[in-house]
Order: structure tokens, then C-alpha cells, then sequence
């Protein structure tokens, strides 16, 4: 059971990145726009925010409340980096895909740029450790305790918020029923009355905001801290791609690809510890590519079924119909 414990606290700080940021992209894409800029906005938002934490990590101030206000930086940080996205795809009608492709192009090298120039180093490295190693009152609980609420972040709770919140706001909301309204027949949400630039531009706000908070995450619960230019964030924006396309443009399925991606990743870091991996004597290099194999693998068989919006990656011009 402490194989079972340990994988499924290690799995979650993954998803829940993952999970994020492909809401956010759930966000962006069903107004109509494409954002192959997630891989960018999580680094600028993880680094943005890891640069907060470094900054006011002197101060005697708890980790959790840093970790919060570092998290609120993180994802206004995403939200400023989207709006070049938003202006270049809607103001200007370019296209989307070579714009997400500049603007994940963009982030190392000023990132880069600025750690040489201000630290010397490649990145920004901070010495607070926001791990919890038990929730008091909770981590008590037969076996739910042990996994939810051990060993934990901040980061798993506020994830499982912001997916109920997203969830609600995507179908019980009149705000949910114009953002995908936009991405299906912008025409005729336009011909009601909807301002159809004003909801693309708020799916990608959102998909900004949820992005620079995923990049965070995986900053603190993935690389504990560091990030800079040259590893980035690992491919999980293009990763968060496929986890969205995956989960068909759906919260719930969403998450169900999270987790899926998440655990194969851990597994390929966890197999010293399980006796039956460690007997087949594979290079652990071959685990790791097992999310990225995975992720082809799922997109080639699903890729047919997939149903993406139709307006999707369309520039919405207001006097044609």
C-alpha cells in the first residue's frame, strides 16, 4: 500500500498542472481561438511567480500565504502574456498557430536573458518549500486520509476548486453558453446580440489566467521550485494539448486525461521503487517517454473521433456570413 500512497501523491501535483492548463486551453479554444501558446504562457507564468517567491521569501511570512500570493501573480502574469495572443489573433486575424509558436518561442529566450543579466544562472531557484506534510484533523482518515491529505500542496485543493468552478461556469452559466456559442457558429451568436471578439477575448483572459497558475504549480510541485529558460516546463503545455484534445473539449473528461498523463509520468520516475519494473532491468529513459509515446498513441486512435469546435482557429470577421 505505500508504493500505492506514494504513487498517488506524486501523481496528482502532475495532474493537477496539467489539468489547469488544459481547462484553460478548453477556455481559449471553444470562443474560436487556438492556443498552441500554453507551453509559453506556463513558463512565463511559473517563472514570474517562482521571481515573486524569491523576492519576498525573506520576509517572515508563512509559506502558504506566499504561496497564494505568488499563485495570484503567476496567473495575472498569464493573463498579460495571452493578450498579446488575443490582439494578434482577433484584433489582427493573424494565424493563430504560427502566433502560439512565436510566443512559445519567445519566453526562453527572455527568460534566459534576464537570469544572465540579473543572476548569472539560467533560471531562478527559490529556497521555500511549500510541501505539506499533513492536513491536521484530516490526515487521519482511513486511507482517503493518507492519500489526500499526506504528503500533499496547496496546489491539489485549489485544483479541484477551480475544476467544479470551470465545470459550472462551462455549462450552467449564460456567460459557458455564449463562450461556446462563439466557437461554434460565431454568425449566428453574433446575430443575437453577442459580442463575439469580447467572449474570444475573455476565453483566452481565461485560458491566460489558468495557464500562468498551472506553470506554477508545476514549478513548486514538479520541479520544486526552479525553472528557468533551457528545461522550461518540459513540454507540459504541448502535453496539456493533448490531454485537451483527449478529453474531447470537456471538463470531466479533461481530468480523467490529467491523471492518465500524470500517473505514466510518475510510474516512469517511480520504478526503482516497485520490485516487479525493477526486475525487467529497462532504462529508466524508456519510462519517460512513455507519457510522450502514450500521448501519440491516444491521439491516433482517438484523433478521428475527435469533434473540435468548428469555428475553431477561424478569425471571426463581423461582415461576412
Amino acid at each position: 500500500m505505500d508504493i500505492v500512497y506514494y504513487l498517488v501523491q506524486n501523481t496528482l501535483p502532475v495532474a493537477v498542472a496539467l489539468l489547469l492548463v488544459a481547462l484553460g486551453g478548453m477556455f481559449s479554444e471553444r470562443s474560436g481561438v487556438i492556443n498552441i501558446a500554453l507551453e509559453g504562457i506556463m513558463l512565463f507564468g511559473a517563472y514570474i511567480g517562482c521571481l515573486f517567491v524569491y523576492f519576498i521569501e525573506k520576509n517572515p511570512i508563512p509559506a502558504q500565504v506566499i504561496f497564494l500570493l505568488a499563485m495570484l501573480i503567476a496567473a495575472l502574469a498569464g493573463l498579460i502574456y495571452s493578450l498579446l495572443l488575443s490582439w494578434a489573433a482577433i484584433n489582427m486575424k493573424a494565424d493563430q498557430t504560427i502566433v502560439g509558436t512565436a510566443l512559445n518561442m519567445l519566453v526562453p529566450a527572455v527568460i534566459l536573458l534576464f537570469s544572465k543579466m540579473f543572476f548569472m544562472s539560467d533560471g531562478v531557484t527559490t529556497k521555500t518549500r511549500f510541501y505539506i506534510r499533513e492536513v491536521k484533523g484530516l490526515s487521519n482518515i482511513p486511507v482517503i486520509g493518507k492519500l489526500f491529505f499526506q504528503n500533499t500542496y496547496l496546489s491539489i485543493y485549489i485544483g479541484g476548486l477551480i475544476l467544479i468552478i470551470a465545470t459550472i461556469v462551462f455549462y450552467k452559466t449564460r456567460f459557458g453558453l455564449r463562450l461556446r456559442a462563439c466557437g461554434e457558429h460565431p454568425q449566428a451568436a453574433d446575430s443575437v446580440g453577442i459580442n463575439v471578439h469580447r467572449m474570444r477575448y475573455a476565453g483566452v483572459a481565461i485560458s491566460g489566467i489558468l495557464g500562468g497558475m498551472g506553470g506554477f504549480f508545476y514549478a513548486v510541485g514538479v520541479t520544486d521550485g526552479n525553472t528557468n529558460g533551457h528545461t522550461g516546463v518540459a513540454g507540459f503545455g504541448f502535453l496539456a494539448l493533448a490531454v485537451l484534445i483527449f478529453g474531447q473539449w470537456k471538463p470531466i473528461q479533461i481530468m480523467f486525461a490529467a491523471l492518465f498523463f500524470a500517473f505514466l509520468r510518475t510510474l516512469a520516475y517511480s520504478v526503482a521503487l516497485i520490485p516487479f519494473l525493477k526486475s525487467l532491468n529497462i532504462s529508466q529513459d524508456y519510462y519517460k517517454m512513455l507519457p510522450y509515446i502514450a500521448t501519440m498513441i491516444v491521439l491516433a486512435f482517438t484523433s478521428k473521433r475527435s469533434r473540435a469546435p468548428k469555428a475553431e482557429g477561424i478569425p471571426y470577421d463581423k461582415g461576412m456570413r
